[in-house]
């Protein structure tokens, strides 16, 4: 089977340079790309397919001043490319909206690195070695393991630091002991990110008192970073000539979101780890309309803050890797309406009405109700 591994990489000044040099040429010619097939589209109607423009990078746009190009992998650069042949395929085919350019800013630019040779991606318990860029020190000891096959990776750069993700081939877990344990419902939300039918709840992370000064910190260098611009605006000038502090809070600002992914996403890691742990028969979750409800102006912010879409898949591959049966039900059914006692549905119940009251006298808490009921759910698919 295969596995990916994240990790944080030491580059030495060298390499750090031609990571940067990969990087930019990645990001011009995935633009470069984009640019060209709007302009053909808009001349003839036509498409112009990655393999196309690659043999027309290669072999006819021969301008002196592109010719840097072909100083940095070269296998980066075709894979850059196919990447926006996906995104257009993706657009003709109705999933998404027309590409966007990437911006340096962004830095959603990653360089990928297949396995030409036997000595690329050799593992080792402290470094690893990384096509054209040579032995990599890693930042954590041990955690890529020694044995596994590397098939290909990418290295990318995100608020001053380097990573690099390994994509390997590893032997697959023998089946797990049969579970005995009896199934788990969990009811996702905003107050609380989950409860679960057998009373465990699982706090909102981002209304702790941690985050909150994060948040605080975080408009404070927004604040800054947009009177410099704007100082610059007064006086006339533009914001290439004079970016010496700017990039330095723009570095700040980076980081600080990096700070609020990492603490996000380790907190939805830990639940799934603590939920796999309980070991039970079956997980049954809801199908949530996360794109319908970010349309709500004041929810969207606390919806995307709560990683639900990440929670779904990591969950969805642990309960794979355990043997774990993951159920799912429609996201029409009324959970949260149902009476987990007598089953009645009540009609009337509004967002403030925290606590299900219903009419045989059963009263309980309004997401551990429905927990139960996501447990007690006969209609379902199995993911996996």
């Amino acid at each position: 089977m295969k596995k990916a591994y994240f990790i944080e990489i030491k580059p030495t000044t060298e390499q750090k340079t031609k990571i940067h040099q990969t990087i930019g040429v990645c990001r011009y010619v995935y633009n470069f790309y984009l640019a060209k097939n709007k302009e053909v589209y808009e001349k003839d109607g036509s498409f112009m397919t990655g393999f196309d423009f690659s043999k027309w990078l290669n072999n006819v746009h021969t301008l002196e001043q592109d010719q840097w190009i072909k100083e940095v992998s070269s296998k980066a650069v075709k894979q850059a490319i196919m990447n926006a042949d996906k995104a257009f395929r993706n657009l003709f085919a109705g999933k998404v909206k027309f590409p966007r350019f990437k911006k340096k800013k962004k830095q959603d630019v990653k360089c990928y690195f297949p396995k030409n040779n036997k000595t690329d991606w050799t593992v080792e318990r402290h470094r690893v070695k990384i096509p054209t860029l040579g032995w990599m020190r890693l930042k954590e000891f041990g955690y890529l393991p020694e044995t596994a096959v590397v098939k290909s990776g990418t290295v990318s750069r995100k608020a001053g630091r380097y990573y690099v993700s390994v994509l390997c081939e590893v032997e697959p877990q023998g089946r797990q002991p049969p579970v005995t344990n009896e199934g788990l419902g969990m009811d996702l939300g905003i107050k609380d990110f989950a409860v679960c039918s057998n009373g465990s709840v699982y706090k909102n992370i981002n209304r702790s008192i941690r985050v909150r000064k994060l948040e605080k910190k975080l408009k404070r260098e927004q604040r800054s970073l947009s009177r410099k611009y704007e100082y610059l605006k007064k006086r006339g000038e533009k914001a290439v000539t004079k970016r010496a502090n700017i990039n330095k809070n723009i570095l700040r600002v980076q980081k600080l979101h990096a700070r609020f992914a990492n603490i996000r996403l380790e907190y939805v890691k830990s639940i799934v780890t603590q939920v796999a742990k309980t070991k039970p028969s079956y997980i049954t979750i809801e199908d949530l309309n996360v794109k319908g409800m970010m349309k709500n102006r004041h929810l969207s912010k606390v919806i995307a803050q709560q990683c639900f879409y990440t929670f779904k898949t990591w969950l969805t591959a642990k309960c794979k890797e355990l043997h774990i049966e993951l159920r799912q039900v429609d996201r029409f059914y009324p959970s949260s309406k149902l009476c987990s006692c007598c089953g009645e549905k009540k009609m009337d119940l509004k967002l403030s009405d925290r606590v299900y009251t219903c009419d045989c006298g059963h009263k309980m808490d309004r997401d551990l109700n429905a927990a139960i009921n996501l447990l007690q759910a006969k209609e379902y698919i199995i993911l996996t």
